[in-house]
């Protein structure tokens, strides 16, 4: 088939009477906050989309028993032995606040240039809408689906995926034996290709804390006197080489190595480079891999250790000349296959201990397990060879992302293949100001959805 042009989906897009709908749907959407990090809107934006949803006609449940509302809406084909498509979103979003730069009202969608903006609009609440406009107009085109197709939609997946266990364990029976679990969204790479992938790695998160005195010293003390930045500083130090490899004993041993198609995945599709993020970020430091197969593999498979935040003494205007009796620090681990949260924090508690910093506190604060795929299972491979004909550019498969999401989650409770794909962009910037899709590319994906459920058809 043909590939259309930039503008020519731009046109279809304005011409399809479905999609101008569920776009409209997308504006209240985005003007309606649903952050779980700030308890706003979860509520709310869960009743909405019900509402929508039961519109659209799917049967629909909303569960509200924690914090943040579960929602499974169901379409059901005609066919009593239809297989499963499963859309896994969330409804929530990261915050909009000062500290980020946006040209217009974050909360208000915006379109300029073929390119619509607003917080959201790719992570994730574009992406349940641009689904929800395929599903309707397949059914309006063919009059019934010839595959079940369940939307489920959490709203804690920007804060580790909240209670998100404890609604899959209520509701596994009824979720498990899908065919396929489309993930909540994807991308492009910087090339053009459709990034397909089936993974992300795990994280936990801790504070670190010193107390090394009641008050703040002089600093004419600095020589016979321990500060609590200093025994810090040197404590996470000791946890990590040079060349960024976690220093803590047991680590590494559990890690899953990757098998053969895995690391061949990476090596056909893999652009990251050390010199793609010296450009994108403008670094200023040298990259701690520089050979292209061990900066892959440490950015695909291999844990690290970060500092989020650090803080300590004074930092005001001018000199104050002290010892500060506080120091704290945000750290995370990024994780991958056969590392546990909670077993990888206890560990780096024992290495403290041994290194000789047991007046170092470590409290946890969020985790989640990591989750790979080697992409072989036969309903992702219809993915693959169905979004060959949507790309003009290609597509690139990938066993696993670098980021974190709950897959290894709803894995573990549903036992069905997952696959990642979406509508987003490699400038789509979310999480930061001016989040963005282009109108083209949701279409797109409109289009591919539409296509995924037509490969149902016997």
């Amino acid at each position: 088939m043909p590939f259309s042009t930039e503008s020519e989906q731009i046109k279809k897009f304005e011409n399809d009477e479905v999609a101008q709908h569920y776009f409209e749907v997308l504006r209240t959407l985005i003007s309606k906050k649903s952050i779980f990090a700030q308890q706003i809107g979860l509520k709310e934006v869960a009743a909405y989309l019900g509402e929508i949803f039961t519109a659209a006609g799917a049967k629909v449940m909303i569960d509200d028993s924690y914090t943040a509302p579960f929602l499974l809406a169901e379409f059901q084909s005609d066919n009593p032995e239809a297989k499963t498509i499963i859309f896994y979103n969330h409804y929530d979003t990261v915050p909009a606040d000062n500290d980020q730069p946006w040209t217009n009202d974050p909360f208000t969608l915006s379109v300029h240039y073929g390119v619509m903006y607003g917080r959201g609009v790719d992570d994730d609440k574009g992406h349940i809408t641009a689904r929800l406009t395929a599903v309707r107009k397949y059914i309006r085109e063919q009059g019934s689906l010839p595959v079940n197709i369940i939307f489920m939609m959490e709203g804690a997946e920007e804060s580790a995926s909240t209670d998100l266990d404890k609604y899959l364990a209520k509701y596994k029976k009824r979720l498990r034996g899908a065919d396929l679990l489309v993930w909540e969204q994807g991308t492009h790479n910087n090339l053009g290709q459709l990034e397909i992938s089936g993974g992300n790695k795990g994280i936990v998160t801790f504070d670190m804390s010193v107390r090394s005195a009641e008050v703040d010293i002089h600093s004419s003390y600095g020589g016979v006197i321990n500060s609590a930045s200093w025994y810090l500083m040197d404590a996470i130090s000791s946890l990590r080489s040079a060349d960024g490899r976690i220093l803590v004993e047991g680590i590494y041993e559990q890690v899953e190595e990757p098998n053969e198609r895995e690391l061949a995945l990476i090596a056909q599709y893999a652009l990251k480079t050390p010199e793609e993020l010296k450009e994108i970020y403008g670094l200023q430091l040298p990259v701690l891999k520089e050979e292209r197969q061990e900066f892959l593999r440490r950015f695909y498979f291999e844990p690290a250790i970060n500092i989020e935040g650090f803080g300590s003494g004074y930092q005001g205007q001018g000199v104050k000349t002290i010892l500060p009796a506080h120091a704290s620090a945000k750290m995370e681990v990024r994780l991958v296959p056969g590392l546990e949260p909670h077993d990888v924090l206890d560990k780096i508690r024992k290495q403290l201990d041994k290194n000789g910093y047991d007046k170092v506190e470590l409290t946890y604060t969020l985790g989640e397990m990591s989750y790979r795929s080697d992409m072989s299972a036969p309903s992702i491979l219809n993915v693959i060879e169905l979004a060959k004909n949507f790309y003009p550019e290609g597509i690139s498969v990938l066993p696993t992302s670098a980021g974190t999401g709950p897959m290894h989650t709803v894995f573990e409770a549903l036992e069905v293949p997952m696959a990642a794909f979406g509508l987003g962009n490699a400038n789509s910037r979310d999480h930061g100001g001016d989040e963005n899709v282009k109108i083209a590319d949701y279409y797109t994906h409109i289009e591919l959805i539409k296509e995924l459920i037509r490969s149902y058809e016997q």
